[in-house]
C-alpha cells in the first residue's frame, strides 16, 4: 500500500510539474499590440474582483459549514472538508487566471494562423486540468496516509465539489452577465 501511495503522490506531483510547464510556455507567447493588452487588462481585473468576491463569500460558507460538520462528525473530516474546499479554489484560480491571461495570447497567435491558435489555447485549458486531477491526487493520497480515515476523505471530497459547483454556478452567471453587459 506505502509504494502505491508514493507512486500516486509521484503522479500528482507530475501532473503540478506539467501544469506549471504549460503555464510557462503559455506566458511567454505575445500578447499583441497596446489595444489587446489595454483589452486583456480590462477583462483580467474584472475576473480578479469577481473571484475575489466570489470565493470570499464561498468561504465564508465553507468555515460555517466545517464549524457543523466539526459538531456534527469529528474534527479530521472538517479539516477534509476545508483542506478539499481550499485546494479546489486554488485550482480553480489557478485555471481562470490563467485562462484569462493565455486569451488575448491566443487572439496574437491566430495571426499566424489556426494551428498555432488551437494549440495555445489548448495548452492554455490544459492547465485547469492538470492541477485539477494532481491536487485531488495529491490531496487523497496524503491526506489518506497522514490519518488512515474514510470519513476525512468523504470530507475532503465533499468541501472540494462544494467549492467546485459554487464556482460553477457562479462563473455561469458571471460569464452570462458579461455577456450581456
Amino acid at each position: 500500500m506505502f509504494t502505491t501511495q508514493l507512486f500516486i503522490i509521484f503522479s500528482g506531483v507530475i501532473g503540478l510539474s506539467y501544469g506549471t510547464f504549460l503555464i510557462i510556455s503559455v506566458l511567454k507567447k505575445p500578447e499583441g499590440s497596446e489595444t489587446q493588452k489595454n483589452i486583456s487588462q480590462a477583462v483580467r481585473e474584472g475576473a480578479s474582483a469577481y473571484l475575489k468576491r466570489q470565493y470570499k463569500t464561498i468561504f465564508i460558507i465553507a468555515a460555517l459549514l466545517a464549524v457543523g460538520i466539526y459538531f456534527a462528525l469529528n474534527l479530521t473530516t472538517a479539516v477534509g472538508f476545508l483542506v478539499g474546499g481550499f485546494l479546489s479554489a486554488l485550482a480553480g484560480y489557478i485555471g481562470m487566471n490563467v485562462a484569462v491571461r493565455s486569451n488575448v495570447r491566443v487572439a496574437e497567435a491566430a495571426k499566424s494562423g489556426l494551428k498555432p491558435a488551437f494549440m495555445l489555447a489548448f495548452k492554455g485549458g490544459a492547465v485547469t486540468g492538470f492541477f485539477v486531477a494532481s491536487l485531488a491526487l495529491l490531496a487523497v493520497a496524503g491526506f489518506y496516509f497522514v490519518t488512515d480515515d474514510l470519513e476525512a476523505l468523504i470530507g475532503l471530497g465533499f468541501g472540494g465539489s462544494l467549492i467546485s459547483i459554487f464556482a460553477r454556478l457562479g462563473g455561469g452567471i458571471f460569464t452570462k452577465g458579461a455577456d450581456v453587459g
